[in-house]
């Protein structure tokens, strides 16, 4: 057993999984894999079910009636990952717009250096995207421009969805409490850790828009992370975060 997990959710990933799969668990450094699907109609459970014959003992697979949001995917692989006492828990995305090799960044960023939470960030650096219209890349970028401004977190890419967590940072948390399921729940758990007084890092990485499959975001997602925002700090203000 590794003492690292790897949680990917997914809807709809046939094109993907078992690229992503296979991505995964061919690096130098031997990372656990949980995937966890939202009752796909592709059937992408059923893929991964076939690679599990081929590793039995590092992917794993957590099968949900239907599709409850991203949040809420994250915060079911995260309870499992500390029944299991993994040490470092990932988030990643099936796509391949967060590149695999970059798995080992976020790894060292926490196991050897200092880092309580490790971002992969597309803006520590400048605006590294690739594939992106010009209006997504401003509205990503200026969504974390606001998002410094109303919660004092000097975090450049607060939407983020490529974060190593060490099990204390999750542990710290409620998890039963973690309110939203888009990009406003990357901002929650990023501003909990802030809070909580957790050393975050960002390491630079390139994000490349994925060239499979349909993209998940829609404007309900979009209406959550602004109005999510201010909803957390007035939470921290009056100490109900």
């Amino acid at each position: 057993m590794s003492d690292s997990l790897v949680i990917i959710p997914t809807y709809n990933e046939i094109e993907n999984i078992e690229s992503i799969v296979r991505a995964v668990l061919s690096l130098h450094k031997p990372f656990d894999l949980l995937i966890i699907d939202d009752n796909s109609p592709d059937h992408t459970a059923d893929k991964v079910k076939l690679l599990q014959r081929e590793f039995p003992d590092r992917l794993f697979l957590e099968q949900r009636a239907k599709k409850s949001g991203l949040g809420t995917a994250y915060v079911h692989g995260f309870k499992w990952a500390l029944d299991r006492n993994y040490q470092l828990i990932f988030e990643m995305d099936a796509d391949f717009s967060h590149n695999p090799n970059d798995l080992e960044k976020l790894y060292d960023a926490c196991h050897f250096g200092n880092a309580d939470v490790a971002i992969g960030s597309r803006y520590v650096t400048g605006v590294n995207v690739v594939n992106w219209p010009l209006s997504r890349v401003l509205m990503s970028y200026f969504a974390s421009v606001y998002v410094k401004l109303i919660t004092g977190m000097k975090i450049h890419d607060a939407t983020a969805g490529f974060v190593c967590y060490k099990s204390e940072v999750l542990r710290s948390m409620n998890l039963d409490k973690i309110k939203f399921i888009g990009y406003a729940f990357q901002i929650e758990m990023k501003y909990r850790a802030f809070v909580n007084k957790f050393k975050i890092t960002e390491v630079p990485i390139i994000f490349t828009d994925r060239t499979k499959g349909q993209s998940k975001m829609s404007n309900a997602i979009i209406t959550e992370a602004v109005f999510g925002v201010i909803s957390l700090r007035i939470s921290h203000l009056f100490k109900r975060l």
